[in-house]
């Protein structure tokens, strides 16, 4: 009996782990500043399970991020239309999608613009998945101007400003 008792103990642990791993809603982006290319570059990687999800519910039952590539272009288009970057002067910098990938767990949407001469500050909007659920936490690391710099988008922010040393 004690056998079975702690069988049952370490299912449910691990079914309760379980569960709550996959409520743990978050995605990591880059905003890379290429000198070579002298673009701003930027890779999103989604978990593919919450991205299963994500399109069922934004664009009905019979999505499917991972056989269609209308879905996926879809789910791009959507990031596309909740990330934004805006310049010194608080003017919008046009972000062209470059394309999506799905590539094992994860699913990876690419954005890119043309750097701005003069960049003192970049404000920055991340609202991808975050209209669908309210713990969903985005997390960007900036990199190539200057150190790293890391936003993290969580609860109801809404836009994060970070500045560049000169």
């Amino acid at each position: 009996m004690n056998k079975i008792s702690n069988w049952l103990i370490g299912t449910l642990l691990f079914a309760a782990f379980s569960l709550s791993a996959h409520q743990q809603k978050t995605a990591i982006s880059t905003v890379l500043f290429n000198a070579r290319t002298e673009n701003i570059e930027i890779m999103h990687r989604f978990k593919v399970h919450d991205a299963e999800h994500a399109v069922k519910e934004i664009f009905g039952k019979d999505a499917d991020i991972i056989d269609s590539k209308k879905t996926q272009n879809q789910f791009g288009d959507y990031v596309n239309q909740r990330f934004n970057l805006f310049d010194s002067d608080e003017q919008p910098l046009p972000l062209k999608m470059v394309g999506v990938e799905l590539d094992g767990k994860f699913f990876w949407v690419y954005q890119e613009t043309t750097q701005p001469t003069k960049l003192d500050n970049m404000t920055i909007r991340h609202n991808a998945l975050r209209d669908l659920w309210p713990e969903q936490v985005n997390t960007i690391n900036i990199e190539g101007k200057g150190k790293l710099q890391t936003l993290i988008f969580a609860d109801s922010v809404e836009l994060l400003t970070l500045t560049f040393e000169h």
